[in-house]
């Protein structure tokens, strides 16, 4: 599994949500720092995304605005300071009547408790950039298609909504990749390290050591630990023990098994000690976390 394919399977944990916002005021929108992976894709008119650090930067019809941590951002109809901008509305709110100085969509994935995956800490927390629509076309039937999902929702659209927030993110991911040096971004194509991926993704339930890791990878136990954590960003053991609970944090939600089966299928030998274990990552006991998520979605 490549670290795109692992970016979004762990982010996939939280609830994907969006909404299409029209802007006819003379100011603009502030997005205040929230612990989210997500985008905004103009649609039309011109404007500045603004932050609290770098200068403004223009954005046109078709551009991307990207932020992998939620960091305080803003779309301006002019530069300014981000702290002039209004904060922005989050309510399902239809668009004005009158002509919109600039009209943009958004597509979030709520980061579980503020943690940024590793394999994304290295990224910018805030970037804009003009995608290649001529050579990957199909990004376009994207944006079209969530512009109709957000328009005109229907049945199904939590599922659909989801799908198509995970192709976006899938294509900055990969605009991005090709932006940046090798240096810059996880090798996870490398041989052994790559192997040893798959074995934790494909059997989290083995009870792993480093030592089987590094023989699966064909090499010592000290350089496949060193190459593993560069690579990754997190130790070998860290990373199995996150993967195994943003496991069981999907199925909890995606099934009713019985927490003890759920304990089982991510390697905890106890019930017991599975719920001391992801309580200890997201401050609730699996059992409430599963319940919670029944609750309406705040929107």
């Amino acid at each position: 599994m490549d670290m795109i394919t692992a970016a979004i399977s762990s982010v996939r944990v939280g609830r994907a949500n969006g909404r299409r916002i029209a802007e006819g005021s003379a100011h603009g929108v502030r997005f205040p720092r929230t612990p989210v992976l997500g985008f905004h894709v103009m649609l039309a008119g011109e404007g500045w995304l603004v932050t609290e650090e770098a200068e403004p930067v223009a954005v046109r019809p078709g551009d991307v605005v990207f932020t992998a941590a939620g960091a305080a951002h803003g779309i301006s109809r002019t530069p300014c300071a981000l702290a002039e901008l209004p904060e922005v509305v989050m309510a399902d709110v239809p668009p004005p009547p009158v002509p919109v100085d600039f009209e943009f969509l958004c597509g979030t994935y709520p980061l579980e408790h503020g943690k940024v995956p590793g394999f994304l800490r290295h990224l910018p927390s805030v970037l804009a950039f003009t995608p290649d629509y001529e050579r990957h076309p199909e990004l376009r039937v994207v944006v079209e298609m969530l512009r109709a999902d957000y328009t005109t929702p229907g049945p199904g659209t939590d599922a659909s909504r989801a799908a198509l927030i995970d192709l976006m993110i899938v294509h900055i991911l990969r605009h991005l990749q090709e932006q940046t040096s090798p240096s810059d971004w996880p090798l996870t194509t490398e041989p052994g390290i790559a192997d040893a991926l798959r074995e934790i993704h494909g059997r989290p339930e083995r009870q792993w050591s480093v030592q089987q890791l590094s023989d699966v990878a064909g090499m010592s136990r000290t350089a496949f630990t060193r190459r593993f954590t560069a690579a990754v960003g997190t130790p070998p053991m860290t990373y199995l023990i996150g993967w195994r609970l943003s496991s069981a944090a999907r199925l909890l939600r995606q099934s009713d098994a019985p927490l003890a089966a759920i304990a089982r299928k991510v390697g905890y030998s106890t019930e017991f000690a599975f719920a001391a274990a992801f309580r200890r990552r997201y401050s609730v006991a699996p059992g409430r976390y599963r319940a919670a998520d029944t609750a309406p979605a705040h929107r």
